[in-house]
């Protein structure tokens, strides 16, 4: 079936859409038995799996194809199927093509009776044909290991700007034509020819974090082939295309506001939090500090750098259920640096892990891999100064703003984008007004590290025929975690009522 004519606005030029391309109907076949291993057996005959073919360049689709790997949880009441409900995990460089296996944890049993649920590796991922700047995983050792999440030494941030650099140069090397197509409007694209692959007029959509960005590209693409679009945990999308400096430095605030909102919940709970005794924000800068002159040393001889620390705090915010152990390592940590007569400090679980600023993902006989479409997309849609000279200074400019997470934030994409290859300017910047008929339903979290509650609220204003149901909740995202909110989701997905102006949700589970 031909996909109808469309123009995308890139700020500077206009682009054909997917004006030449045609969406074939996707081939379902079985799925293989590991990625059904968490299903129960009486469940499995409802998936499905399928390889699906897209042009690498939708102006050109004469160029070659890549495979999308797409997952589908039928809908357990086929006499009264919608539609199908298409997933996105965010990241991005998220693996999404098994999340319709924990569909169940995460939507109202109501949806999964009138949905197929559909998750798909985007362009490039995982299952997907992949993106690859390296050929084996110690040629990406060999370059990524000299990184470092929170460089503050002269030595460290040479080496880490040095590696950007390699990476870079690996990727124009290695990485070949979709590198310079994996902007969030190519995968707008993709995803609107998978929509008329499964026969679905228009599409209902749920998008995570950086998957909110590329659901207000698809309805600012294809408004008219919009139904039903939820999103959770909001980006920015208008600075985040327009200034990608300004929305990294903002994105550091956000993790203070959530790191801020744990502390204080901790010292509220002093007898359920392991660290809420005394001044818990002295105590938890104490750590930082000294961490930053160099690693601490615990007893059982295991050292923890300021790499550890930072990277093991700020994923510990994304998720509530680690609070508790997050308290009790900070107060290891302390007590370390404080001992006490007769009091050993607990073993660490959170903060102890490898410095995990680099994703490495297993499968092929090639062994593993590095997942380099998170700079490829953020490369290409957020404009960053190719100026690596200038990131030290602005690195320091930021920490002081957040002395937790400006540093690490500004040695992340700020660092990576402004050594990284050239890349198509095919990207949405505006408008990002939905025109299509049903409003846009959003979900905000007020202690969000990774996409800040305020982001949330721009993301409404922005889109306009939008409505933000916010949370009153720590963690990153929150279907899954809320009834109110799944309750809202379900009903506006399968009914397109919209809830209330201004209204408020809680979580389940409350921290601590």
């Amino acid at each position: 079936m031909a996909v109808a004519a469309s123009a995308l606005v890139t700020g500077t030029a206009v682009v054909a859409g997917t004006s030449v391309a045609q969406a074939s109907p996707v081939s379902w076949g079985p799925c293989d038995r590991a990625a059904l291993e968490e299903v129960p057996i009486t469940e499995r005959h409802l998936f499905s799996c399928a390889k699906y073919p897209v042009p690498v360049d939708h102006a050109d689709p004469s160029g070659g194809t890549v495979d999308i790997a797409m997952m589908r949880r039928a809908a357990t009441e086929q006499t009264g199927r919608i539609g199908s409900l298409f997933l996105n995990p965010g990241g991005p460089g998220g693996a999404g093509f098994d999340m319709p296996v924990g569909a169940v944890d995460r939507f109202d049993p109501a949806v999964l009776k009138r949905f197929d649920i559909i998750g798909f590796d985007s362009r490039g991922i995982d299952r997907s044909t992949r993106m690859r700047c390296f050929s084996n995983a110690e040629q990406a050792e060999e370059v990524l290991g000299r990184m470092s999440s929170v460089p503050v030494t002269g030595e460290q941030i040479s080496s880490t700007m040095d590696a950007y650099g390699d990476y870079g140069d690996a990727c124009a090397k290695n990485a070949g034509e979709l590198q310079r197509h994996m902007s969030t409007a190519d995968v707008a694209r993709d995803l609107d020819l998978m929509r008329a692959g499964v026969g679905d007029e228009q599409l209902n959509f749920v998008g995570f974090s950086y998957g909110t960005l590329l659901g207000a590209t698809y309805v600012a693409t294809f408004p008219e082939r919009s139904r039903a679009i939820v999103l959770d945990g909001n980006v920015d999308p208008a600075l985040r295309t327009a200034d990608g400096v300004q929305y990294d430095r903002e994105r550091a605030g956000g993790f203070e506001l959530a790191l801020d909102g744990f502390l204080q919940r901790c010292a509220a709970e002093a007898s359920k939090c392991a660290f809420g005794e005394g001044d818990v924000r002295a105590k938890f800068d104490e750590i930082r500090e000294v961490l930053r002159r160099g690693p601490i040393t615990m007893p059982d001889g295991s050292k923890i750098t300021l790499d550890q620390f930072t990277d093991g705090v700020s994923s510990a915010l994304y998720d509530p259920e680690q609070f508790r152990q997050l308290a009790s390592d900070l107060q290891a940590l302390h007590l370390q640096l404080h001992p006490k007569a007769g009091l050993i400090p607990d073993l660490l679980r959170v903060l102890h892990l490898p410095s995990g600023k680099h994703r490495f993902d297993g499968g092929d006989a090639e062994g593993s891999y590095v997942d380099d479409s998170y700079f490829a997309v953020n490369c290409t849609d957020k404009p960053i100064p190719k100026a690596p000279e200038r990131v030290p200074t602005i690195a320091a400019q930021w920490e002081a703003e957040s002395p937790t997470f400006g540093r690490t934030q500004a040695f992340s994409d700020l660092a990576g984008c402004s050594q990284w290859p050239p890349t198509s300017p095919d990207v949405h910047r505006d408008p990002w007004e939905n025109r299509a008929a049903n409003p846009v339903l959003l979900f905000g979290n007020f202690y969000d590290p990774a996409t800040r509650y305020e982001f949330s609220r721009r993301m409404e204003k922005e889109l306009g025929n939008a409505r933000l149901v916010s949370v009153d909740a720590f963690g990153h995202c929150i279907l899954g975690d809320s009834s109110c909110a799944d309750s809202r989701a379900a009903d506006y997905l399968i009914n397109l009522r919209v809830p209330q102006p201004g209204e408020l949700c809680q979580p389940d589970e409350q921290p601590f």
